[in-house]
């Protein structure tokens, strides 16, 4: 039986094209930019690309990017919107715990969930992590946004919708592993309806920081995430449904 994450994106580029959190590309893109410097000379890779918004972006911007997703759907829609554009970008399927690169990057971004946390287990999100490092040169930096567990442990009501589908109302988080069980409802891009559990770890910053230690960088910021407006101004707090994580090795 294939993971939720395979089953949701195996025929899902359109519905994902529709979502509302893909809106906020152009700010977001403005961050990463400031976060480069404005270095158009630095080798970029986007992580869980999906149908290559922040790649084909960043590509118009003038920097040279990578996008590299599980999902084949997902990638023949970022490839199909590159040609739109006339950019020419290398879309690879890969999983994102085994890249095939080694000290190849100067930057890496995983933005809105595009790999980690969605694995099963604590191990297999390690493992994504550990493979985008070894992706990374030295120097580089590492942008990435990944659930709060501060959310989920703060609010009374932890959000109910995900996505443009449907949240049935049965759903549960588990304190003690950190990890929602939520079923989720949605129709494919064919029109036909498919439920699934989604099950997601959620982390706490002191996690973050010290998975991030234990991979060698050096400096390690955490904000509060808003679509759209990623910003070194706004602190994380209960209220931000995904952290902001921009670390240096």
């Amino acid at each position: 039986m294939k993971p939720w994450y395979e089953k949701l994106f195996e025929n899902y580029a359109e519905g994902y094209e529709r979502e509302p959190f893909t809106r906020g590309t152009m700010g977001e893109c403005d961050f990463i930019e400031k976060e480069l410097n404005y270095n158009k000379s630095l080798k970029i890779l986007d992580v869980g690309c999906g149908t290559g918004r922040h790649t084909i972006e960043l590509t118009k911007r003038g920097y040279a990017v990578t996008g590299v997703d599980l999902s084949e759907a997902q990638l023949r829609k970022a490839r199909q919107k590159a040609g739109a554009e006339k950019q020419k970008i290398e879309f690879l399927q890969c999983d994102a715990r085994n890249l095939p690169f080694r000290d190849e990057f100067d930057a890496a971004i995983m933005l809105c969930e595009g790999a980690f946390p969605l694995m099963e287990t604590d191990e297999m999100n390690f493992a994504i992590l550990q493979s985008v490092t070894r992706a990374l040169k030295t120097p580089a930096k590492f942008v990435f946004t990944t659930l709060s567990g501060l959310y989920r442990l703060f609010r009374e009501h932890p959000r109910a919708e995900r996505q443009q589908g449907e949240a049935t109302g049965r759903e549960s988080f588990d304190i003690m592993t950190m990890r929602s069980r939520d079923f989720f409802a949605f129709t494919d891009d064919d029109g036909q309806r498919h439920e699934i559990v989604v099950s997601e770890r959620y982390y706490l910053p002191v996690e973050i920081r010290w998975l991030l230690k234990s991979l060698g960088y050096r400096n390690i910021e955490i904000f509060g995430a808003t679509l759209g407006a990623f910003s070194r101004e706004e602190p994380l707090t209960p209220d931000h449904f995904e952290m902001l994580v921009v670390a240096e090795k």
